[in-house]
């Protein structure tokens, strides 16, 4: 008799894990997917929007850091919150829009070179994101350059423009579109005019005539230092006459008091007479009723002799 074969199943045994274990995993799988979704991190010069599914846009923009947020409900949209640059340039390049066309004051066609350096405002990041979007750039910042630029530059004449009041120009753009990026949520931080491009024909004839200004301001200047040079000499002989005038006076008068102190002391003739004389010769005025001269070398001279006696033994 032959033994019986006992079959075996073809099937092999998987092990399988506890079950508690494996709500474990994956509790701790929907926790860190949640972990994943309601923690964000606002990088450094960013600044983040809060969209809710439920509510809308919140008012309260995230600064940088970390924030926790409603998973699958909460998104958070990021914007460049550092100094961005737009620039408008007759060399396009990197996609930037070309030069800006304008027309002066006198209706003279002008070529504006400008850079616009703005940023958006932190405080209003909800208000941007509700109002413009993240395409604030195409819809606002360029159109309104354009459009500020045009109106500033129809303000002056051309041959101002290029030269004295490129300032005032850079002012009045400054000012408009500061306004105009206020009511738009963006702060304008400057603007800065890189070139102002006028036809040759006229740049030749706004030369030739600041040339024929300055000439003519040269000759101006010379007929001004001719006629203070006039002045001067006219003031300088009424001085020296007015001088001879006084002089002349004053030697009169002292004339006039020296006849007079004469006249009253006639003393003073013989003192006159006495200076006049040689210095060699050696005079002396004497106060006596018969007003005389006395010979001082004849006094000396018989100083200098002895006195002789009549007589003597």
């Amino acid at each position: 008799m032959t033994e019986p074969r006992t079959q075996t199943s073809s099937s092999t045994f998987r092990p399988t894990l506890p079950r508690r274990t494996g709500y474990t995993l994956g509790a701790v799988a929907l926790l860190g997917l949640l972990l994943a979704q309601g923690v964000k991190v606002i990088p450094a010069g960013y600044v983040g929007v809060v969209f809710s599914a439920l509510s809308g846009v919140k008012p309260q923009p995230l600064q940088e850091g970390v924030h926790f947020v409603m998973p699958f409900v909460d998104r958070v949209n990021l914007y460049d919150a550092r100094l961005q640059e737009v620039t408008l340039a007759h060399a396009v390049s990197n996609g930037e829009e070309g030069a800006i066309g304008a027309r002066s004051k006198e209706g003279l066609d002008i070529t504006v070179d400008v850079t616009v350096n703005f940023r958006i405002d932190r405080a209003k990041a909800a208000i941007l994101h509700k109002e413009l979007g993240r395409n604030y750039m195409v819809t606002v910042v360029r159109p309104q350059v354009r459009s500020k630029v045009r109106d500033a530059i129809g303000q002056f004449n051309a041959a101002d423009l290029i030269s004295t009041q490129r300032q005032a120009v850079e002012a009045s753009i400054t000012q408009s579109l500061s306004e105009i990026f206020a009511k738009n949520n963006l702060l304008l931080d400057s603007v800065l005019l890189r070139e102002l491009r006028i036809p040759d024909s006229v740049a030749k004839a706004i030369e030739q005539k600041q040339t024929a200004e300055q000439q003519v301001a040269v000759e101006r200047n010379r007929l001004q230092q001719a006629n203070i040079s006039a002045q001067r000499a006219v003031v300088e002989a009424e001085g020296a006459a007015k001088a001879a005038v006084a002089k002349a006076r004053g030697e009169a008068e002292a004339l006039s008091l020296r006849g007079k102190a004469l006249r009253e002391n006639p003393q003073l003739i013989q003192l006159t007479v006495a200076e006049k004389l040689s210095p060699g010769i050696n005079t002396v005025m004497l106060p006596a009723d018969g007003n005389f001269l006395l010979d001082l070398k004849s006094l000396s001279g018989a100083a200098g002799r002895p006195a002789t006696g009549s007589g003597g033994n």
